[in-house]
């Protein structure tokens, strides 16, 4: 069984011609680099940054973003440099599939289903939470028999209808139209562009000096597991996670690296683009920078206006203002908070309808399941598939119980799509390369080994239930999608 058969670049673009399965060519590099920020920029600048100063780092939040920031780096040169060379739909599957072969292609697309629709769920949650305490701010209110709850006041049979109506909503306007759904998209990030430049304006007139001694807080206990709750690299080599001091900082760049989550997601949609060599690069590099200088800058106000020992992690932005006597502006945070969000979802199940149209395309799951509509020029009978999984799970499961899944998803992806740079750049060394990941191989292999080491960090129920999900994925790839493979057809035609 020759599962390390490999999908040329040749056969790769050939197959986004196939009438079939054609999508329509609309995003511009503005288009790319908002898409990035509407799925980065979303519940990490408004909770993670309080959170993680709290608790890891202080005002040493700051040097632990910028670390992050490094790492993360690393993985978009990686991506912009394949996203440009593979401009197909699929992100790091159709990379892994012209690389390292059909059954890790397989591993990474089954994979990045499991990030994406995850990922889209628990933001889903999120996004209720912030809907229903910005209604109860402005006097109106939502029946707790019918919005989100965490796993303590949870009960089977409980749904989350907010939840469920937003997925809803947005699954109708993905399947309508790539570009229509962007429209929408660029007006939210809009919204929340603003409000957090509100954050950081109107937030420097209440900072104090005071509150940055010191800068890096004295080192403290580190925070130990135990059970299947531990990191696995603590079980493993009996390494803590430690808190405040210098340590304490690299710890807190392991946690705040998952707020950089979704820049990935714009080489999904490579195949739409209107000038993907040119565009993607952007696109990606400079959503990420972008991103990179707003956590900065609002991690540097929050620990300004409040001591970081009295931040509070659940809501560092609005209890901030409230904490210096501006409680009015809490509503429009919460406000902020769920326009940007809903850019976050969307982005979201819009990744996983492309990843699943890819292998969809490629055979590994049915012909029939990703033909698009002639109409709309999307895959609509994938996306609503998505959007009905997407929905289930954000609408019946408790809130707090599969955050991590989304992290070592998104770490296995980055890991194979670094290690894959130096391999095409041996295997097809005459390809057109209109972006090139400076130092390679040496930059590629020092991104695989700081995403290896951020997945280490996670804890080993993460990596359990991973095996779990793996385990059916290998299941449907033996049964069906090895003896479908388009690949496997040229192959017995020659």
């Amino acid at each position: 069984m020759n599962v390390l058969r490999t999908k040329s670049i040749e056969q790769s673009l050939e197959d986004t011609d196939d009438p079939e399965f054609k999508l329509k060519k609309k995003l511009t590099a503005v288009d790319l680099t908002v898409f990035g920020i509407g799925v980065v920029i979303g519940a990490g600048i408004f909770t993670l940054t309080g959170e993680v100063a709290a608790d890891y780092a202080g005002p040493g939040v700051v040097f632990s973003f910028m670390i992050a920031a490094i790492c993360c780096a690393l993985a978009a040169l990686c991506y912009a440099e394949f996203a440009s060379t593979v401009p197909v739909a699929g992100s790091a599957y159709t990379f892994s599939y012209a690389t390292l072969g059909e059954l890790v292609a397989w591993i990474i697309g089954w994979d990045l289903i499991l990030e994406l629709m995850l990922g889209a769920s628990v933001v889903a949650q999120g996004w209720s939470t912030y809907l229903v305490t910005f209604l109860d701010e402005i006097g109106l209110g939502w029946p707790d028999s019918i919005g989100p709850a965490d796993s303590e006041h949870f009960s089977w049979g409980h749904v989350n209808l907010a939840a469920v109506l937003l997925i809803a909503v947005l699954t109708t306007l993905i399947a309508v139209g790539i570009k229509e759904s962007l429209r929408v998209n660029l007006v939210l990030v809009g919204i929340k562009l603003f409000i957090v430049m509100f954050v950081i304006v109107a937030g420097l007139f209440y900072v104090s000096g005071a509150n940055y001694h010191p800068f890096i807080p004295p080192a403290s206990d580190p925070i130990s597991g135990s059970g299947l709750t531990q990191p696995l690299i603590q079980w493993a080599f009996g390494i803590e996670p430690q808190t405040f001091g210098v340590l304490g900082v690299i710890s807190a760049a392991s946690v705040v690296f998952f707020a950089y989550i979704g820049f990935d997601v714009v080489a999904t949609t490579a195949e739409e683009a209107r000038d993907p060599q040119r565009d993607l690069p952007k696109g990606i590099i400079f959503s990420l920078l972008i991103c990179t200088a707003l956590y900065v800058a609002v991690a540097l106000v929050i620990t300004g206006m409040v001591p970081y020992d009295k931040i509070d992690p659940s809501a560092a932005l609005a209890t901030a203002f409230r904490d210096v006597g501006k409680s009015g502006f809490a509503t429009l945070i919460s406000a902020g908070a769920v326009a940007g969000l809903t850019t976050v979802v969307m982005t979201l199940i819009i990744g996983a309808v492309r990843v699943l149209f890819a292998m969809s395309r490629d055979g590994l799951l049915p012909h029939a399941f990703g033909k698009t509509s002639p109409t709309t020029g999307t895959p609509v009978r994938i996306t609503v598939t998505i959007g009905v999984a997407v929905a289930v799970i954000a609408g019946f499961t408790p809130i707090d119980k599969l955050e991590e899944m989304v992290n070592i998803g998104t770490l296995t992806a980055f890991t194979l799509v670094s290690i894959a740079i130096p391999v095409l750049r041996r295997s097809r060394p005459d390809l057109e390369r209109p972006f090139r990941v400076p130092l390679s191989p040496v930059l590629p292999i020092v991104s695989a080994l700081v995403c290896v080491y951020l997945m280490l960090n996670l804890s080993i129920e993460t990596w359990l239930r991973f095996l779990v999900w793996m385990v059916l994925g290998f299941v449907i790839y033996f049964a069906y999608g090895h003896s479908h493979s388009r690949v496997r057809e040229v192959e017995k035609a020659r």
